[in-house]
């Protein structure tokens, strides 16, 4: 006789008591918390990480906003989880500061979004309208030397060599009007034709 495997047995899941599951307690907010905090120009909800709060910034990436979360928490001597609610006036001054420019203050050249920029020749970052502004800009001046993108951005086309036969078609559709002068066409056929079965017969 062989011996037959011993079963295992398995813990049965505890059955749901349909009772939504308790949250984690909230952080407790001090006194001098605050629950809108304005950083370069940007009003940002107290309650976000800095890290968080950074990234909603326009012209802020992923990337830089890691590395200028590790220079404002050094440069400052900021616990790990401090929120932007947590800031006094002097902190947020000096974390403008910083956001300014960044680049004096250890972040890589190639986070920033003017990085060797062709005006200056000097790498530096711009947020907000100021990078609206400076987008603008460059488009007109790609317009103006009449380059390949210029051209492009001039008459609404795709710039960065798309397909464009099918999709992203503006004006007048050419399928739709090939295919009205077709039925045109063989609609005059057809009544051409019938004018000239009832010539032959008279």
């Amino acid at each position: 006789m062989v011996d037959k495997p011993e079963r295992k047995e398995f813990k049965k899941k505890p059955e749901h008591s349909g009772k939504p599951a308790a949250s984690a307690p909230k952080p407790q907010e001090s006194e001098n918390f605050r629950g809108i905090v304005r950083i370069a120009g940007k009003d940002l909800d107290g309650h976000f990480s800095l890290y968080k709060g950074l990234l909603r910034v326009r012209g802020i990436g992923l990337t830089l906003a890691k590395n200028l979360e590790r220079v404002i928490r050094k440069e400052l001597n900021l616990p790990q989880k401090t929120r932007c609610g947590d800031l006094t006036e002097e902190q947020i001054e000096r974390v403008d500061e910083i956001l300014r420019a960044p680049e004096k203050h250890g972040a890589p050249w190639f986070t920033l979004n003017r990085a060797k920029d062709a005006e200056s020749g000097f790498s530096h970052h711009v947020l907000m309208a100021d990078l609206s502004f400076a987008n603008r800009q460059d488009l007109q001046k790609e317009k103006d030397l009449r380059s390949w993108r210029g051209w492009r951005h001039s008459i609404g086309q795709r710039v960065r060599g798309q397909h464009n036969r099918t999709t992203g078609r503006t004006g007048a559709t050419m399928g739709v009007l090939r295919k009205a002068i077709k039925e045109q066409k063989q609609a005059a056929a057809a009544s051409a034709q019938a004018g000239g079965d009832k010539g032959a017969k008279k």
